[in-house]
């Protein structure tokens, strides 16, 4: 669970967010620039994580009054080998060092629930960690590697399976099933859809970090809805916002059914005022976003 360092919210001085032009990053950097707080916002572009001198670079940028969000990452659909896996931690490595040269007020890392074994149900932050693919093996690491070595008030988040607007990957789930009826193709299940998910959309990620980042909390917490649906359910609520039919097409089934469940009472004691919002709101919101850019 967190521990808030702060009795009451505080606005961050500065916050730095590594991963700024990821999906999750630029949400998060949108919401501190909301907040009040100046936002810099640093890509592999501005620096990569993965160049000999990326610790000593990076603590040059850096100041102690500093909120740290670690983002940075090479995402789940290239990180299907060990290769991605070993530089994903020595991106953390190099993290770990420059925050040790120059200590921030607190860094936050956005983690996975991928740590999590696949029959942890409900799975708390008390839960089992015994990740079954290369992309939550990294992210358990990762954490070790922050956990071991950073003095400063340290935040783990680990979110359930994320959607929004602005999300490149093509997962199974809301964003790639919204692609598929645009374009009028019909959404593709695996089996018939029974797998039952959390999603949480990215804006929720963003607004439980500026949160924490508020509060100077440290700690554990995942990041979702505590309601989970099945892909067929998911389906046709991204169907319910087309005009013409779309067909939602099941597959023969590889692999057996699995569900996960949440239980988010650590997130409620910790942020009682806040709410994820459930599916339907959610991916109905993409949906209202995509249409008024003219992709509907």
């Amino acid at each position: 669970m967190l521990e808030h360092h702060l009795s009451a919210d505080s606005r961050p001085e500065r916050v730095v967010v590594l991963g700024a032009s990821g999906f999750v990053g630029r949400a998060i950097l949108r919401r501190a620039t909301e907040g009040g707080s100046e936002a810099v916002g640093l890509s592999s572009a501005d620096l990569s994580l993965l160049a000999p001198d990326a610790a000593d670079r990076l603590a040059a940028l850096l100041r102690p009054q500093d909120s740290v969000v670690f983002v940075s990452a090479l995402t789940p659909d290239r990180g299907r080998d060990a290769g991605t896996m070993l530089a994903n931690l020595r991106m953390a490595e190099a993290v770990g060092a420059a925050v040790g040269k120059v200590v921030p007020a607190h860094l936050v890392y956005i983690s996975s629930d991928a740590v999590y074994r696949d029959d942890a149900n409900p799975v708390t932050e008390r839960s089992c960690c015994e990740p079954s693919s290369f992309h939550g093996m990294m992210h358990l690491a990762r954490e070790l590697i922050l956990r071991t070595g950073v003095k400063a008030p340290l935040a783990l988040l680990r979110p359930s399976l994320l959607y929004g607007i602005d999300d490149t990957h093509n997962g199974y789930g809301p964003n790639r099933f919204r692609r598929q009826a645009a374009k009028g193709e019909p959404i593709t299940l695996f089996g018939g859809g029974e797998e039952r998910r959390d999603h949480v959309h990215v804006d929720d990620v963003a607004e439980l970090t500026w949160r924490v980042l508020a509060r100077r909390s440290s700690g554990l917490l995942n990041i979702a809805t505590g309601r989970s649906v099945s892909f067929r359910e998911v389906a046709e609520l991204v169907v319910s916002g087309f005009e013409r039919p779309v067909d939602i097409v099941p597959t023969p089934r590889a692999n057996p059914i699995t569900h996960r469940h949440f239980d988010v009472t650590d997130a409620i004691k910790a942020f009682p005022d806040f709410h994820c919002m459930d599916i339907a709101s959610g991916i109905a919101r993409v949906h209202g976003e995509m249409v008024g850019r003219g992709h509907g």
